[in-house]
C-alpha cells in the first residue's frame, strides 16, 4: 500500500511524535494505539488514541493494558493519557506490530471509559 494512501485505522498501531510534550506526558516518538475510525482520521487528520510503551515499570501501572504477547516484548497501552494529534504533520507510519486483537482494544476502551465515565453500564 502506498504511503501516500495510507490512514489510520481503529486498532492500528503507529508511531508518531509526542513532542512538544510538558510535565509528566510521553515525550519523542512512541506507538499509539489508535481508537478513532479511519473516515475521522482521514477527513480531519486528527487520530484519537493512547500511547504505547516498552518501560518494564507500566507493569505495576493500573492503568496500563499489558500487550506483551501481540507485541512479542514487553508493550503497555497507557489508558490514562489519551492524545490527539494531526497525524499527518506529525509524519505518523504504520507500527511493525500493525494492530491490537479485538480483546485488547475492547479493553481498552472500557478502561478508558472507567477513566472518564462517558458511557454508564
Amino acid at each position: 500500500m502506498s504511503r501516500a494512501l495510507w490512514v489510520p485505522d481503529r486498532q492500528d498501531i503507529i508511531w508518531i511524535n509526542f513532542n512538544p510534550q510538558a510535565g509528566r506526558e510521553m515525550r519523542d516518538m512512541h506507538p499509539m494505539l489508535v481508537l478513532s475510525p479511519k473516515a475521522f482520521n482521514d477527513k480531519t487528520s486528527i487520530v484519537i488514541g493512547f500511547p504505547m510503551s516498552t518501560a518494564a515499570y507500566n507493569a505495576t501501572n493500573p492503568f496500563a493494558i499489558d500487550n506483551s504477547k501481540s507485541a512479542k516484548q514487553p508493550s503497555y497501552i497507557i489508558c490514562n493519557q489519551p492524545k490527539s494529534f494531526d497525524w499527518r504533520q506529525r509524519g505518523a507510519t504504520p507500527h511493525t506490530w500493525k494492530r491490537v486483537n479485538e480483546a485488547i482494544f475492547q479493553t481498552a476502551r472500557l478502561e478508558l471509559n472507567d477513566i472518564i465515565e462517558l458511557v454508564t453500564p
